[in-house]
């Protein structure tokens, strides 16, 4: 393992530890205050704010895993199991979503309100404070070691503390708007559903495989046409991610009459200026150009 990926696991870890120890001391201290008040609302964000442990635990033992080294079976090492992790965990967050979404309406169809309490305000003011201290520490760490999953997490906190900022304008109007508790409390939960799709659908489209984007290919184009303007051009880019790991693929146009040594050699070169540019191992198709036919990708 580098040194460079070792900092970036110990910074993970500690940004997932923090992050697990305050979330469970949020938890138990919101779940009470809003078992006390009887708020749906309070619950619901309650059970929020656990789920920030469930991500964060993905976060270290994705880090855990992504450590290991290839084996016999995973000649590409173990970076995507941090991706199936999060779909599960994914799942279940979308449930609870799903389940406080529907007590929030059965709430709204009975008329139930929310009672005043000072304790609860104090409470889940303190809690959105840290959590978005806490969903910034967690963007400088993604931002620093350049890692989608710490940026996430950083995203999953935010969503807490503005879900209980919600809750603060709930507690200090509840008593004018008896509505405003299902109201807030079906508010908290799509925020839920919404943080559980969204880890879905971007780790789904992960594993499936993602396409570089337009920029990087043309950059990449780019770079090899200016140092090598005698070749026909480069196609078929395909990058495959796993985790640490990239396997990159490419086909490499060049003349029909240039000597094997020749094209290898130019093969080799732009096999290293494409490992600066994806970081990871590189393979080179050379194709001859066939005078006479279209060339045309």
């Amino acid at each position: 393992m580098s040194l460079e990926f070792s900092q970036k696991k110990n910074l993970g870890y500690l940004e997932g530890y923090i992050s697990i120890f305050l979330n469970i001391g949020l938890f138990i201290l919101k779940f009470i205050v809003g078992r006390k008040v009887g708020s749906v609302a309070m619950m619901a964000d309650a059970w929020h704010t656990l789920s920030d442990t469930l991500t964060s635990m993905v976060v270290i033992v994705g880090f855990w895993l992504a450590s290991k080294p290839a084996d016999k079976e995973h000649a590409f090492g173990h970076g995507k199991a941090e991706s199936v992790a999060s779909i599960v965990i994914a799942t279940l967050l979308a449930v609870v979503g799903g389940y406080f979404f529907y007590e929030s309406v059965l709430r709204l169809i009975h008329h139930q309100a929310m009672s005043f309490s000072l304790l609860a305000i104090i409470v889940f003011a303190i809690s959105a404070m840290l959590k978005e201290a806490l969903a910034q520490f967690a963007f400088w760490a993604g931002k620093k070691v350049n890692s989608s999953s710490l940026r996430a997490d950083g995203w999953h906190h935010r969503s807490d503390a503005v879900a209980s900022l919600l809750i603060v304008v709930g507690a200090l109007f509840s008593q004018r708007f008896w509505w405003l508790d299902g109201v807030l409390g079906i508010g908290v939960s799509l925020l839920i559903l919404n943080a559980g799709l969204t880890i879905i659908r971007s780790s789904a489209s992960y594993l499936i495989g993602e396409s570089p984007s337009d920029e990087v290919v043309k950059r990449v184009k780019a770079s090899v046409e200016a140092l090598f303007p005698q070749l026909e051009g480069i196609h078929h880019l395909h990058v495959h991610n796993y985790g640490e790991h990239s396997e990159v693929t490419a086909h490499l146009k060049v003349p029909g009459d240039m000597r094997v040594d020749k094209a290898h050699e130019i093969a080799t070169k732009v096999e290293e200026l494409m490992k600066k540019e994806f970081e990871g191992d590189v393979t080179i198709h050379v194709e001859p150009e066939r005078h006479g036919q279209d060339g045309s990708d």
